[in-house]
């Protein structure tokens, strides 16, 4: 797995997501169950995280679309 971005946006995370699943590329969201732990106060970012094989691609996505 290669970690694509770290956030605290939920908003934001969640449409990476969807951006990636258009693009056939299945995305992964690392420390979203530690963020609710700690009170859901966004001190903890989330890791968005693709397969190594889909790396390129997913970080060529969002550079097209003015992310990361």
């Amino acid at each position: 797995m290669t970690e694509l971005l770290r956030t605290t946006d939920p908003v934001r995370l969640s449409w990476l997501v969807a951006l990636l699943a258009d693009a056939g590329i299945e995305a992964v969201v690392l420390d979203s169950h530690t963020s609710i732990l700690e009170g859901s106060i966004g001190a903890i970012p989330r890791r968005l995280m693709v397969d190594a094989e889909d790396a390129a691609q997913a970080v060529r996505i969002l550079r097209e679309a003015g992310e990361a």
